[in-house]
């Protein structure tokens, strides 16, 4: 690439132009070749910028059972990317290159690599991304790093804000089910802290099933920066959901199965259930000083009920509590009512007496307002208000927590400012930076389960809605509505100028540190214009280089029976100029963005010809960028 050219900062818009028009060069000597669209300019305050404008937030989604990250631009709605994670992803080649394969393998469990094994698979097929959240600084996100769980499969995943890819996931032991996920909110992420949901005896080898009095659960806390175990605390009850406070001193879990019931008849029983408070130094200092059981290389703490330590403590909540939300304030912790029509608020500075004075656990409850049917997720907007969803009336519900204390002192004041119907049957919620203390009250989005009539039918599985309602006043309104697949459960919005990731790879990033390794060995430079093939007995590793239009190989030839990695560099440094490599009949496909390097390993099993090609629309000759394989018979 020469200086003149890398000095342009050709986009890929005018890079394109420049190359659809290159025929005509001889007769117009070049002349606006380059000419490209202006730069886009960015939103001030617009629910749908016009063409060319930025949004003033990102939004960060989760997909459910797609097992995927989707970024959105907000308010706008407009989905600009989706970050495969659990997921295997056809466009990208995620659950296939080596690099992405690597990933999924350095943090499984060995049982779980023996069980797929078994079944003839090196990675799960599936994932339920439920919680995606940013890491914090001093109570605010700091554009580092996103952490989300997978409930199906029990893992946590780490996901690089600067180039937006999954760099980390790791199966968590002796839990079950990863629900609810928070990050650590000060002084730093820090702890990334993980609710497992479903009961297991605690020595889970498959000798006891019908003696719920051996089942327990487990909280974990893993290392935000490393992404190992920290700790985990094994407690009475299920986890749902789970947040932390703007302290560093206590994170805290909904149960709705306090009763420990396998089925919905006992789960439901107590018209009580609890949250669980989690003391972290304490658990911190138990862990430092050993007591602990390790269970599968993990240090537990014993945070049951009846312990009499200061690991844990009980508050009892109304029946099957869900969401909980932390309050930008730094004060106020609302517990979300579900099967109860009330919201339970926390004042956590009043958690240090349960600990130190065996204060009664409800002490600490300082509002308790009846809002309506399902209370599921709170969200806030910095100005004293909450917002809540409420599952069963469909309708989003405003109102003030000052007075909902105050109504639970005693005083004859309502904190319902107001209502407004969503489509339908809400579940989580989220407002522009709203689960930090720069919340800024400016936008809330609606995430709800069915859309029924809202869109066109598109047959029996219909989409779920998403709704954003305009904040800056009482009277909440909705002014958009938007379809969504399968199926996304939380999301958070933050402000734009806080994330900001590459346009192109930096040649010595780690994602592909192995690759480089093996390049090395084998005496080949991977960074520049490289058309090798080695031969090391059955294993043919081939490596090649790709800059529009061309792959510096136009064929190579290995037998049947060869195992055939193939190493692809992208060489183009230019913004929006991504290749791929995909080769027919072979089911091999992956992403090569700009100066990113990325292989895929294969057999190559049958005989013939087979051409592969660059997927990623890259080039005016993008057709033609293309070349062959011979994969010779056996013995020939």
């Amino acid at each position: 690439m020469s200086e003149e050219r890398t000095a342009m900062k050709l986009s890929r818009r005018g890079m394109l132009g420049a190359t659809a028009t290159g025929a005509l060069a001889a007769t117009t000597g070049g002349a606006g070749l380059l000419v490209g669209a202006g730069p886009a300019r960015a939103a001030e305050g617009a629910l749908s910028p016009v063409p060319g404008e930025l949004d003033e937030y990102y939004g960060f989604w989760s997909s459910g059972q797609s097992g995927e990250l989707r970024i959105l631009g907000f308010p706008s709605m407009r989905e600009l990317m989706r970050v495969p994670v659990f997921n295997r992803c056809s466009a990208t080649g995620w659950g296939q290159t080596n690099e992405s394969l690597k990933i999924f393998d350095d943090g499984m469990l060995p049982e779980t690599r023996a069980f797929l094994a078994a079944n003839g698979k090196r990675v799960h097929d599936n994932g339920d991304l439920h919680h995606p959240h940013m890491s914090f600084t001093d109570g605010t996100y700091d554009g580092r790093y996103l952490f989300m769980n997978d409930k199906a499969n029990t893992r946590v995943a780490r996901v690089r804000c600067d180039v937006m890819k999954c760099d980390r996931i790791v199966e968590i032991p002796n839990a079950k089910a990863i629900h609810g996920l928070r990050p650590q909110k000060f002084p730093r992420t820090g702890y990334v802290f993980a609710n497992g949901e479903d009961e297991v005896p605690m020595v889970n080898d498959g000798t006891v099933l019908d003696e719920p009095d051996k089942y327990v659960n487990f909280f974990t806390a893993l290392d935000g920066d490393t992404m190992e175990i920290s700790w985990q605390v094994v407690v009475s009850g299920n986890l749902d959901n789970t947040d932390c406070d703007y302290q560093g001193k206590y994170a805290f879990s909904t149960s709705y199965n306090s009763e420990m019931g396998m089925n919905l008849a006992e789960m439901t029983e107590n018209e009580m259930d609890h949250v669980v408070v989690f003391n972290i130094k304490e658990i911190e200092a138990g862990v430092a000083s050993g007591d602990v059981q390790v269970l599968n290389g993990v240090p537990v703490i014993d945070g049951r009920k009846g312990q009499n330590k200061k690991y844990t403590r009980y508050i009892p909540i109304p029946n099957s509590p869900h969401g909980i939300n932390t309050a930008p304030d730094g004060v106020h912790v609302v517990v979300n009512g579900k099967l109860s029509p009330t919201c339970s608020v926390i004042d956590v500075r009043k958690l240090d007496a349960l600990f130190e004075e065996d204060a009664d656990p409800r002490s600490c409850i300082v509002a308790e307002p009846e809002l309506g049917l399902g209370p599921l997720h709170t969200a806030f907007d910095g100005k004293g208000f909450a917002y809540t969803t409420l599952f069963l009336d469909s309708q989003m519900v405003k109102w003030d927590i000052a007075k909902a204390v105050r109504a639970y002192a005693g005083d004859d004041v309502d904190p319902i400012v107001s209502k407004v119907d969503v489509h339908y049957q809400p579940g989580h919620n989220h407002t522009t930076m709203g689960e930090t203390k720069e919340a800024d009250g400016r936008w809330l989005v609606s995430l709800n389960k069915f859309s029924k009539d809202r869109f066109l039918n598109v047959g029996p599985l219909k989409p779920e809605n998403e709704q954003v309602i305009d904040i800056s006043t009482d009277d909440m309104k909705v002014v958009h509505d938007g379809p969504t697949f399968a199926e996304p459960h939380d999301v958070i919005l933050v402000r734009r100028d806080i994330v900001n990731p590459v346009s192109i790879w930096d040649r010595n990033d780690p994602m592909w540190a192995e690759t480089r390794a093996q390049a090395e060995a084998d005496g080949v430079d991977i960074d520049g214009w490289t058309d090798t093939i080695i031969r090391d007995g059955d294993k043919v590793r081939v490596y090649m280089a790709s800059q529009a239009p061309t792959f510096s190989l136009e064929k190579f030839e290995v037998s049947e029976g060869d195992e055939v990695t193939v190493i692809v560099t992208n060489l183009d440094d230019i913004d929006d100029l991504s290749h791929g490599f995909t080769l027919n009949n072979h089911g091999v496909a992956m992403e090569v963005s700009a100066q990113q390097t990325a292989s895929v390993t294969f057999t190559a099993a049958k005989p013939g010809v087979y051409w592969y090609y660059c997927q990623w629309f890259c080039h005016a000759l993008h057709m033609e960028m293309r070349g062959r394989m011979l994969v010779k018979p056996r013995g020939a």
